[in-house]
């Protein structure tokens, strides 16, 4: 690799690039769909990842349409997002939810008490960028990175000075309203943003028991900035902020008395960079940030479902990357977070510390490439762990290569599965995954391909121990997946294609995991006609069951969007988005609810998924 490729992918990480147009293309680059940051922690081509990745820029979120970031993710071959009952589920290659590493700008946004990440909460108008990397990368990230990483990077500025307007109603009482303003020069960039999101929402519920009939509707406030300086020739500093807040309304679907629940939210991340060249072959960065989770919940029947639960958590990265000569480069680093728990439930710990060590050593030569890294973190709480990963990427010509691949990944047990009053095991150990992959990847003229197969087997998975009454690491899984997709232009029509095959299995059971669907597929058609935009989706998925015993099985599905859009101008610019456009009827998830006040016995519904929506928007994006 050349010095100048170096310095263009030190330039393209999270929050950099900030030269002016005429000497680097940085802060295009970041927009680009044909390079990633995620994979490697640093910016590379997509075609020299190892992991298997999807990457949606802001083109890509404003041609879908997408309003949200598990709309996004639905698109991505391996990725399955459910909801039960408004609150979003999310597996990648068949994994569940907390055993996804979620990112904002480099910053860890999972609660620690739960492990999930409320990525429903991110507002889409204050996002630039979303990578998604399958298959484990704990031997660069650390903790919860056994199914891949899911990497937002918010608003990015631009020269000069680009205010953005964007208005919209819709089905259930919905509005959005946001605004931005990017601007800069060639040493200074920076991007301000924020908008309001309000829905009525509709009854989640099907039962119509009492209060828990209303409608379950959700406001979300947010803000975005991101600022970025060239202090000089050889270093650069930054600053971003994200931030959601509002209120979700929900049904108390387990309780037999009527209530009006919601749930007061906050995600926020801060973080803040410096980098530079310490030498012509040595490139540093360190970052430091902070990022918060607080839910309130209130107005629940039954005054054990409500309360507060807030985590904290502060971070601090050093990582360096040396070129030793043009085919060999060698990343070192060094993590640090502390993670603290607060609220109405008392813990018998409340804070943590890990620290963890790490290196990558990548050589790229013209007959193969090779890749291999290893992490040491050192918890607090649940001891050491150390993760392992290696490839060996083979070109079979200039359009295609296989990827061989290892992995391992682990679970950092949360504070809930450790200390719980009454229902904690301070004794638990992280779970872990070896994952073991061959991938294949095409381009023949302009039509992108991929294929991977893969099986993850994982280990120590934490579950409820009825002989000790507690969490134990007792259970274990294995999940085989094929995925495919393929990217095209045909006939002036811009088409993706995504296939995901998986068998998820708990291997003591042998029962499939519960709301996992053996095959899903996406498919994504769009085209411009002048001034105007057509589009639709078609996504469909197998049936799944809604328990860990297979007793409820959920029916398959299919469903499709269509959307459309005109400039009207060079700056303002209509979309209407129809989803749904059948009135499908189908569930995710069910719940259970006493027949009585006593308890027993008990009623199972599924969760109500929304019918047939429409939105239409209008941007406003005037010259300055």
């Amino acid at each position: 690799m050349k010095l100048s490729r170096l310095a263009l992918a030190a330039a393209l990480l999270p929050g950099a690039a900030i030269a002016d147009d005429s000497a680097s293309p940085a802060e295009r680059a970041l927009k680009l769909p044909d390079q990633i940051v995620t994979s490697a922690r640093q910016a590379e081509p997509r075609a020299q990842a190892t992991s298997a990745n999807t990457v949606f820029t802001r083109d890509d979120i404003e041609r879908l349409q997408a309003r949200s970031v598990p709309e996004l993710l639905q698109r991505v071959p391996g990725v399955q997002v459910s909801t039960a009952g408004g609150v979003p589920s999310y597996s990648l290659r068949g994994t569940n939810t907390a055993q996804t590493l979620v990112l904002v700008d480099g910053q860890r946004i999972a609660s620690a008490s739960s492990g999930i990440a409320r990525i429903d909460y991110l507002n889409i108008d204050n996002i630039e960028r979303v990578e998604v990397t399958r298959g484990p990368r704990s031997a660069l990230y650390g903790a919860d990175a056994i199914g891949g990483v899911i990497q937002i990077f918010t608003r990015r500025g631009e020269s000069g000075l680009h205010p953005e307007l964007r208005l919209a109603a819709g089905s259930h009482g919905t509005f959005q309203r946001s605004a931005a303003l990017a601007g800069g020069d060639a040493r200074t960039r920076f991007n301000l943003g924020a908008s309001l999101d309000e829905t009525q929402g509709w009854d989640l519920t099907r039962d119509g028991r009492g209060a828990d009939s209303d409608h379950d509707g959700q406001r979300n406030k947010a803000m975005h900035l991101n600022l970025d300086h060239q202090l000089n020739d050889a270093w650069k500093a930054g600053f971003s902020l994200n931030d959601q807040h509002g209120d979700s309304e929900y049904d108390d679907a387990y309780s037999y008395a009527p209530g009006q629940p919601h749930d007061e939210f906050r995600v926020s991340s801060y973080s803040g960079y410096l980098e530079g060249q310490l030498g012509e072959r040595w490139n540093s960065r360190l970052e430091l940030g902070h990022s918060y989770d607080r839910n309130k919940a209130v107005g629940a029947a039954e005054d054990w479902n409500n309360g507060t639960l807030e985590t904290t958590r502060h971070s601090a990265s050093w990582i360096n990357r040396l070129q030793l000569d043009p085919r060999n480069q060698l990343a070192l680093g060094a993590d640090w977070y502390q993670d603290r728990v607060d609220g109405s439930t008392e813990f018998a710990e409340d804070s943590r510390e890990n620290h963890a060590f790490f290196a990558q050593h990548s050589f790229k030569g013209e007959a193969f490439a090779t890749e291999l890294g290893l992490r040491h973190d050192d918890n607090q709480r649940y001891g050491t762990q150390n993760s392992w990963n290696a490839a060996l990427t083979l070109p079979v010509d200039e359009r295609q290569s296989w990827i061989l691949s290892y992995g391992e990944g682990f679970r950092a047990p949360t504070f809930s599965d450790l200390y719980y009053p009454g229902a904690g095991n301070p004794d638990l150990k992280a779970e872990t995954a070896k994952t073991y992959e061959l991938q294949w990847r095409g381009d023949f003229a302009g039509n992108h391909l991929e294929a991977a197969a893969y099986r993850t087997e994982v280990n120590d998975l934490i579950a409820w121990d009825s002989a000790s009454n507690q969490p134990e690491n007792i259970a274990k899984a294995r999940i085989d997946g094929i995925e495919a997709s393929i990217g095209r232009e045909l006939y002036g029509w811009q088409g993706n294609l995504g296939l995901s095959l998986i068998d998820p299995r708990d291997r003591d059971t042998g029962h499939t995991l519960p709301r996992r669907a053996r095959r899903t597929l996406s498919l994504d058609l769009d085209r411009q006609f002048g001034a105007f935009g057509l589009g639709g989706s078609w996504r469909a998925l197998s049936n799944s069951y809604a328990d860990a015993a297979n007793d409820n099985r959920l029916g398959g599905y299919g469903v499709l969007d269509l959307r459309g859009s005109w400039a009207f101008s060079d700056s303002l610019r209509w979309d209407l988005k129809l989803q749904n456009l059948f009135d499908r009827d189908y569930a995710q998830a069910t719940y259970e609810r006493p027949t009585d006040p006593s308890g027993y016995p008990t009623t199972t519904y599924a969760y109500r998924e929304a019918g047939r929506t429409a939105l239409l928007a209008l941007t406003w994006t005037p010259e300055l």
